[in-house]
């Protein structure tokens, strides 16, 4: 996506905006020519950067500036405003620089600045890795390999991914693209600097079934060996399935790839009411996108609410308040009992008809290789603060990792796509030898219908909601408790207090 639009607004900077104006902002939208540009004054310096998220196109004005960076209202992606650089996934493009003129109270910006080349993350000569392999064509892999060729390595990096695609968006696979509302070409994680085809040795359809971590080799189902120096395991997580009878139906489906995706959207024409299986976030969000495409949604799920488990119980009446307005029909403290042409059987004796079934009831880690090697688990890899594994060199990342997590004081693990894609950059970059601990706080995004929540941190339990604001407005923000303290923070439309939430946790406040 480009950083502008065609019709840029605000102030022309070429012929100047005065500093108070500025200042009294700290940020101030506006264009060069047909582009749109951003002023942000950060501390005494001013800089000049592209208005646009490199993501998903947010505005930039609505972020938060400090220490030098900009993070994105939306997603929470970070850029070194002195370089443009994104720093922190989900953003991989940098924004473009310019240069800024001040003169006594007037500030104008004219030209582009020259790129500004930074000190990498490269290890002493000798002792970079000659060769990386990345098991896991998802999130935590595709940030890995982007990283490790921007901090400059040379070294070959072999991508096994048992997909039959290369690494796409997957979060828009159970909103925007399944609602029919972007088009694939937002799907691939290629940016402008960086083709995972072009700079990686992608394997695809390809099955590791075994690690060697004394011989440091990976073994594949054609019988193919791997040797590396480094290993990143990111194997993701695949969708539980039902057990019982018709779950194997042509019209059952799960979703987490884009194949799934697809698979879905092709049943679509001729499809008229679906049923979802699950009030999961996943569930919630295909329910949202099939009533975009006309269909009846009716969702069956053993919960006594939506997301409660997660969100609390105020969240989860709102979501499925929310959900109702848009014609969605609920059965909840049921489950289905069969599936059948045409229909499936709940729990409770009642019969839903269904052209469409999809089935969100969770998912399952991948750890066959992790547990065939001998690493350290705790239900899923245990890992240490650089993300490193019971074995030297063996890194993981993404759904299968636990790790310690430094604002909560305990080890967690979270499937959120925003921590998969950052835990990724992190071993990038402590595979180069820079011993980076992980600190990001974790993020996630959920979107119903016009309505998005954003959620920082992770609270398995808490004994406190702090409620600010009024949810049924859409205009609140939650913090999660345990003891007094905060240990997450959801909001509606409060961007600037997420952000805040989230940098307070990064640096232990």
């Amino acid at each position: 996506m480009s950083e502008s639009p065609k019709n840029p607004t605000g102030p022309d900077f070429t012929q100047g905006v005065a500093y108070a104006e500025l200042a009294a902002a700290g940020k101030l939208s506006g264009h060069v020519g047909d582009t749109e540009v951003l002023l942000v004054l950060s501390g005494e310096k001013i800089f000049a950067v592209g208005a646009h998220c490199t993501h998903y196109h947010a505005p930039l004005v609505d972020g938060l500036a400090v220490d030098g960076s900009l993070r994105c209202p939306w997603h929470h992606a970070v850029f070194d405003l002195s370089t443009g650089e994104a720093l922190s996934a989900p953003a991989f493009g940098s924004l473009t620089c310019w240069e800024v003129e001040r003169r006594g109270d007037e500030i104008a910006v004219r030209k582009r600045q020259a790129p500004i080349e930074r000190v990498r993350a490269i290890a002493p000569s000798g002792s970079s890795p000659k060769n990386i392999v990345i098991v896991g064509g998802g999130a935590a892999g595709f940030a890995a390999a982007e990283r490790l060729r921007r901090e400059g390595y040379d070294g070959e990096i072999v991508m096994v991914s048992d997909d039959a695609v290369a690494p796409v968006d997957r979060p828009n696979l159970s909103k925007d693209y399944l609602a029919g509302s972007a088009p694939g070409d937002w799907l691939p994680l290629d940016v402008e600097s960086f083709h995972i085809e072009r700079d990686v040795k992608l394997q695809l359809g390809a099955r590791a079934i075994g690690l060697d971590p004394r011989g440091k080799e990976v073994t594949l189902a054609n019988g193919a060996r791997l040797s590396y120096d480094r290993l990143l395991l990111a194997t993701g997580a695949e969708p539980v399935r039902l057990s019982i009878r018709g779950a194997d139906l042509p019209h059952v489906h799960t979703l987490r790839s884009l194949a799934d995706c697809q698979a879905i959207i092709d049943r679509l024409p001729t499809a008229r009411r679906a049923v979802v299986l699950g009030a999961s976030f996943i569930g919630l969000e295909v329910a949202a996108s099939l009533r975009a495409r006309g269909l009846e949604v009716h969702v069956a799920a053993p919960e006594k609410r939506p997301l409660e488990r997660v969100l609390g119980p105020e969240i989860g009446d709102f979501v499925r308040s929310l959900h109702e307005k848009q014609g969605v029909v609920f059965h909840l403290e049921d489950v289905a009992t069969a599936i059948d042409e045409g229909r499936v059987r709940l729990r409770s004796g009642g019969e839903l008809e269904a052209d469409l079934v999809v089935c969100g009831v969770g998912v399952r880690p991948r750890l066959e290789l992790a547990e065939a090697a001998g690493l350290t688990l705790d239900r899923v890899v245990v890992v240490d603060a650089f993300l490193e594994t019971s074995a030297p060199g063996v890194f993981a990342a993404g759904d299968i990792a636990r790790w310690p997590d430094p604002h909560s004081g305990r080890n967690i693990r979270v499937e959120h796509w925003n921590v998969a894609e950052r835990q990724g950059q992190t071993v990038a970059l402590n595979m180069l030898g820079a011993r980076e601990a992980f600190r990001a706080a974790p993020f996630f995004w959920s979107q119903h219908y016009d309505v998005v929540i954003n959620y920082v941190g992770h609270a398995e339990a808490w004994d406190e909601i702090e409620i600010e604001g009024d949810i049924s407005a859409r205009d609140c923000l939650l913090r999660y408790k345990e003891n007094g303290r905060v240990l997450a923070v959801a909001s509606i439309f409060r961007d600037i207090e997420s952000l805040r939430a989230e940098i307070e946790m990064e640096r232990g406040l």
